[in-house]
Formats: structure tokens, sequence, C-alpha cells
């Protein structure tokens, strides 16, 4: 029996080499590997492989995570409801049900895990298809969306004026805001961010519609993008009437949005881009721009209430827990603005990379508002702000293994958050505006183009949360150990 074990891995491994080896090369492209790293759009100048027919490439990505964390908190002595006098600022996984200043979340994470089809369906015409075998938002397998890219137009004999310098891009896709969607972790698909999480403020989304890229000369990019502003399709009737908050109609209104980039390879040891993205929808029943992730934090449970909306989810250790899972904390450790219908967003990102230096940042603005956001009969506007920093050392052949360092700090007003009269410091009943900060330390090593594992210890902050609130005087700290595939 062990001798057919060994036998079978052995197969397996050399039909996972083969079929790597196997792999085509398509045109216009950003593979799934070490390689595609720090590749943001894909180029429109470089020599591209020829056409020689169709072609698929099956690629996939999976991360296994083990984290220890320890949560605390200060928040006030809240009951549940009248009836139910337990303390609803309990965190999830506090030792004993009367400490809720303290909880320690350690153990392996549910493995996540995507699938990639990438298909060559024409000379410079590719089509993309991504989903998620497996994640902690939806962990039944979900289509992340699909879409066309057009660099070349060979129906009507390649013209040189679009295939040097157009690109259109159509279908249910992640819409271009922002270099962070880069950078980010996406379910498995971990390689490409050389920390664990994401932003604290997490600008990601599919939505149906399209892009066309300009890019005038080597090294600029100019995008203009519109969408349904919508995370999936919708064709139900908006209402004609003011809705049930008395102040504007619900409309369903396109987003719009854009972005110049300036990316140079000045010499053979300096790189330097700049690009600033803007998203704009005035109106819109359901926008999630800021919470659209359909995977899910790598930072499992931390910093989440024992009760969710009031219902218990298990004080202590429950293996089969939801609460770190999937459903209502599936984003542990982010924020969520909560822009959901009206928001207009800035980012501005910056990125050097000299030999093995790496210097990245993002400044993100954003307003917006719920329709719940009236002040005496206006819609009125909340606004968020985060930074990002980024430091990266990459050495060894290869850049093999690198060293870095993130801060990033959120300042913002919530949806829904008031100061109360416990808050004596603050006005009653006056909108919050809380502060949350992380810093992270990371360190990674890529035994192969495919492997990557990362070793990474952070501290997040909450600060100016109501007292009454179970992030008030927040503290998260610990580590993670991220092992990474992606083919």
């Amino acid at each position: 029996m062990k001798n057919n074990l060994t036998l079978s891995a052995l197969a397996l491994l050399l039909s996972a080499t083969w079929a790597l080896a196997q792999q085509p090369q398509l045109q216009y492209y950003r593979g799934w590997d070490k390689e595609a790293i720090n590749i943001f759009e894909p180029s429109k100048k470089a020599e591209q492989p020829e056409y020689t027919g169709f072609k698929i490439r099956i690629g996939g990505a999976f991360t296994q995570d083990f984290q220890r964390f320890k949560n605390e908190n200060a928040a006030f002595y809240v009951p549940t409801s009248a009836t139910n006098p337990e303390n609803k600022n309990f965190l999830y996984g506090s030792i004993k049900a009367e400490d809720s200043t303290s909880s320690i979340l350690s153990g392996f994470n549910l493995a996540m895990a995507n699938l990639n089809l990438d298909m060559q369906i024409g000379d410079g015409i590719r089509v993309c298809l991504e989903n998620y075998m497996s994640s902690r938002h939806h962990l039944e397998f979900w289509v992340k969306g699909g879409y066309i890219q057009i660099d070349k137009l060979p129906m009507f004999n390649n013209p040189k004026w679009f295939t040097d310098y157009l690109r259109v891009k159509i279908g249910h896709f992640q819409p271009n805001f922002g270099d962070m969607q880069f950078r980010r972790s996406d379910g498995g698909n971990t390689m490409f961010n050389p920390f664990v999480e994401n932003g604290i403020l997490d600008a990601f989304t599919t939505e149906i519609g399209g892009e066309v890229y300009v890019f005038p000369v080597d090294g600029f990019m100019v995008m203009g993008g519109i969408t349904s502003g919508f995370i999936n399709g919708n064709i139900l009737k908006t209402p004609d009437a003011i809705n049930n908050f008395g102040v504007v109609p619900t409309k369903r209104s396109p987003s719009i949005f854009g972005k110049v980039a300036y990316d140079k390879q000045l010499n053979d040891d300096l790189r330097l881009r700049l690009s600033a993205s803007f998203y704009n929808n005035p109106n819109s029943s359901r926008n999630t721009l800021f919470a659209g992730d359909r995977t899910g934090s790598h930072y499992f449970g931390i910093m989440e209430p024992a009760k969710i909306n009031g219902i218990p989810i298990s004080i202590g250790t429950t293996p089969s827990n939801p609460a770190v899972q999937s459903g209502p904390n599936f984003t542990s450790g982010r924020f969520d603005p909560g822009f959901a219908n009206r928001i207009s967003a800035i980012s501005i990102s910056p990125f050097i990379k000299f030999k093995g230096l790496e210097i990245f940042g993002s400044y993100d603005i954003a307003n917006g508002a719920v329709y719940a956001d009236t002040v005496r009969g206006e819609w009125k506007n909340r606004s968020f702000n985060q930074l990002i920093g980024e430091v990266v050392y990459r050495f060894l052949p290869n850049e093999q293994m690198y060293v870095g360092s993130r801060y990033i700090r959120v300042t913002g007003e919530p949806n829904g958050i008031r100061y109360s009269a416990a808050d004596t410091d603050k006005t009653a009943g006056a909108q919050a505006e809380v502060t949350i900060d992380r810093l992270a330390f990371v360190a990674g090593w890529f035994p192969t183009k495919n492997l990557l594992l990362k070793f990474e210890y952070m501290i997040q902050n909450y600060k100016d949360f109501p007292k009454r609130d179970y992030r008030y005087e927040g503290k998260v700290s610990g580590f993670v150990i991220e092992a990474v595939i992606g083919f």
C-alpha cells in the first residue's frame, strides 16, 4: 500500500509538471504565477506570441493559512435584549462567557481555491473565465466573472491603428479602479500580494459593462469605462416613487469610471509608475465597490462579535461555527464604509522599483451614502480616506526571497454608528468618526515560480469607536503562515 501511494504521488507530480510545461502562450495576457507579479494592465507594446489557432490555458490558485491571533476590546456592557442580559459585545472566540476583553483564534483556516480558464479565440482576441472553487463567503463553486479582451481586429485585417493603440474589454469583470487590485489577495489567488491581506477598505467588485483603453505613447495609458453598477445582472423595474426614507427616488444608475497611468522602465534598474482612478455612481439600489468580495478575508474571525445581529453564534470554540466560514463576517479585519446607494471615489497609486527594492502606495478618498443618510430632508454624504504604504525588498537570484512592511490607516464616518451619552468626550447622537490602522511585517520565499510561502506578523488597532460598540479600543495582534500555489 505504501509503495502504491508513493508511486501515485510521483505520477501526480510528474503529470502536474508536464501539464505546466504544456501550457500555451497567450497574447496580451497576465499569468497567475510569480512572473505576473508587478504586472498591472497587460502590455500593449511588448512583443506577442504568434497566433496559430485556438488555445486554452487551464490555471489554478490555492492558498492554505495557519493563523494565531489575539483579540482585545474594552467595550461597555450592552445586554443583548430586554429579556437576554448576556453582553452582546463579547468577542468571537472569548475564552469564557464573562470575558469580552480577550480571545485567541488559532488553527488552520479553510483552504481557498480558484479555477481560471483563459482562451485565445482569435488573433489578439482573448476570453477569460474566473471561478471560485472554495472560499469563506461562498462555500459552493462560484463563477467570479468572465470577459472578452480585444487587442486586434482580425475580421478587418488587423488595422494598425487598433493593434498599436486601442484595447476593448467587455463582460462581467472587475472595474479597473486603483492599482491595489493588482496586488490584492482574491480567494485562492494570493501570489501577487506580498502580504496576507488586502486593504482595510477593500475596493473590489465585479460588474457588467465595458472598458476602452488608449495607449497613445509607450508607457502611457488612458481608460474609460461604464458598467451596470451592480455586482450581478438586474432586470427588475425600479420604483418610480421616493424610497421609504422620503428624500430621493431609488434608481439604477450606471457606474462611470476612468484611469490614467504612466508606467515606464527608465533604465535597467529603475521603473516608475503613477496612476490615478475615479469611480462614480450617483444613485444605485445596491453598489458594492467596497463590499463586493465573494471570497473573504484571510484573517479569520478577528475582531468579530460573538453575536451577529443579537443571535448567539457560540462563545468558545465550535468547529462548525458559521461565523468563521461564511455569512455575516467573511470580511473580518476589513471595514465596509457603507456606500451602497451613492458613491464617488478617487485612488492615486505610485509604484517605484529600484533593483530589488519596491515602494508601493495608495491614497483613496471615498464619499457616499445609503438612503438612510438623511438630515433635515437632505441626502448627505459621509466620507472615508485610506492611506497604504508598502516597502518590499526582493533578493537572491530571480528575487526568490523578500521581506517587507506595510502600513494602512483608514479614517471615516461609518454607516449607522453614532456616539451615545456613554461617550462623555463626544456629542451624544453625533456621527462617529473612527480610525483603524494596521502594521504588518512579512517574509516570503518562492521555491519555484509556482510556489510561495509567507510569514506575516501584524497589529491592527481600532480607535474612536463608541464605548458601546464591540470595537471600542479594539486591538488584534498575531501571525499567519501562508502557503500558495499559482499556475
